[in-house]
């Protein structure tokens, strides 16, 4: 799971990055609101820390823009700010959750692991695209009258980014941010990713295909 988090304390930021990959999360760390605004807006993210003061942007305002770009990842807001109307004000904006310094790491992980369950609950179980369905409960890729196939993890996260949004191009510097961010796996394993995956496609007689648009990445698409 993938968290960007925005807080300009720098030793903070640093304790709170290594508590969280501890944690199991992969973590983007930007110290100023307009980087968090460009890293929200080229990346994908199932959770953003904000903290509210910050140079060149407020949480508040990088909140607002990317409400309005129709970005509806979670956010959680951190703040030296106690007062009930900036509470208030952070929620109307469409924060998910408000956490006000100083706070107990237990508490943050636990409103953070609430906060992706909520996105969770509004995510359809299953993701289809022409007979190709991919059951995200069970990790599996079936069609009507196949026995399905279940997937490994990162197969599974990769045919999710593209069923997802059918016929849109994901790059493969965004599979690897995605799915490799550990930098341990060369480019040239998505290729052999979207190999193995079109093998199991043709084996479930499905009637989409992923395609390579080059230069510019990978999408499906119903043939």
């Amino acid at each position: 799971m993938k968290l960007l988090l925005a807080e300009d304390e720098k030793e903070l930021s640093n304790a709170l990055v290594a508590i969280l990959k501890h944690s199991g999360y992969t973590v983007d760390a930007v110290y100023d609101g307009q980087d968090a605004l460009d890293y929200i807006l080229s990346s994908d993210y199932d959770g953003i820390i904000l903290d509210i003061m910050m140079p060149h942007l407020e949480g508040t305002e990088v909140l607002k823009r990317i409400r309005d770009k129709g970005v509806q990842t979670p956010v959680l807001f951190l703040t030296a700010k106690s007062e009930i109307e900036d509470r208030i004000a952070g929620l109307d904006l469409g924060a998910d959750d408000y956490l006000t310094k100083p706070f107990d790491m237990g508490e943050l992980l636990a409103r953070i692991r609430a906060m992706t369950r909520r996105k969770a609950d509004f995510s359809p179980n299953n993701l289809s695209c022409g007979n190709l369905e991919l059951d995200r409960s069970e990790y599996m890729l079936k069609t009507e009258g196949h026995e399905g196939i279940r997937l490994a993890n990162r197969e599974f996260q990769m045919m999710e980014m593209l069923m997802t949004t059918p016929g849109h191009i994901i790059s493969v510097d965004s599979f690897m941010d995605r799915i490799w961010s550990d930098g341990e796996a060369d480019v040239n394993v998505v290729w052999v990713y979207i190999s193995n995956l079109r093998k199991k496609l043709t084996s479930l007689d499905a009637n989409v295909e992923i395609k390579a648009s080059r230069g510019l990445g990978y999408s499906i698409h119903e043939k």
